[in-house]
């Protein structure tokens, strides 16, 4: 780390010590919904309903989240000149509010709506206000969170949900987030790849590295020669790649690491 040049590549883990739970470490919670997949969402009606009024719900949890210790650790890693980059799985934007820049985000950001037609954005603060002036008797309770911001509800609670459409063009409206079936926007994953071969090291924190999505980055940067250094609780699909492996709390690794006050 002393010398700098670490590409920081970050998953559900490092969020779960701000109230997200992850997807398969120590906090995840079992589904019993299956994730939302891209074509689900733009064809069934029903589905796209129930889906808007679970994720409503999970805003008020995910959009309350503050960051943790290990956030602002790695915003500190920046701030001294010794990351070159922060690439993240995660849609909570919890990096940006600890203070780092410039972060790539793979996947997406859930305080933010796309409209699948005209391209609109909207912030989901006022997306949250419309879904709430339309549904003033919705009184669901969650009975689980997930990463991605979806709410478990018993399904009496999805009945009579209405949904919203665009204001500027009247089409469909989504979070701005990468859904299961949907691919990543290849110029993030260029500009990911780019950070990882200039890299030294390939630090990763909190992702057990299942999904392609983040292991092709551990992949390319083993291909270059590049050392990859993994901190996670759990197991995790990195490790025959690792020079180096923690399993440990990232709120109680990283700001030893960078030298900062826990909070």
């Amino acid at each position: 780390m002393a010398e700098g040049g670490v590409v920081v590549l970050s998953g559900a883990g490092l969020s779960t010590d701000s109230g997200i739970p992850d997807y398969r470490g120590p906090s995840g919670s079992a589904r019993r919904s299956t994730p939302m997949t891209y074509q689900t969402f733009t064809r069934d009606p029903i589905a796209r309903r129930r889906y808007w009024a679970r994720s409503h719900l999970g805003w008020r949890t995910i959009g309350q989240a503050a960051p943790n210790d290990g956030h602002r650790a790695v915003a500190r890693l920046q701030e001294q000149g010794l990351l070159d980059g922060i690439i993240t799985q995660n849609v909570d934007g919890l990096h940006q509010a600890a203070g780092a820049r410039d972060v790539i985000e793979l996947h997406g950001n859930l305080a933010r709506i796309t409209c699948l037609d005209c391209g609109a954005l909207t912030p989901r603060e006022e997306m949250g206000g419309r879904l709430d002036a339309v549904n003033p008797a919705f009184a669901g309770v969650a009975i689980a969170f997930n990463a991605d911001g979806d709410a478990e509800l018993a399904d009496e609670s999805l009945d009579g949900f209405t949904t919203v459409d665009c204001l500027d063009c009247g089409g469909m409206l989504k979070p701005d987030v990468v859904y299961f079936g949907e691919t990543v926007p290849a110029d993030r994953v260029q500009r990911s790849f780019e950070l990882v071969e200039s890299a030294r090291t390939l630090l990763v924190l909190g992702s057990s590295l299942t999904v392609m999505s983040g292991r092709r980055f551990v992949l390319r940067a083993v291909k270059h020669g590049i050392r990859v250094a993994i901190v996670n609780r759990g197991v995790t699909r990195g490790e025959p790649y690792a020079s180096l492996l923690i399993d440990a709390p990232l709120g109680i690794v990283l700001p030893h690491v960078a030298a900062v006050p826990t909070a």
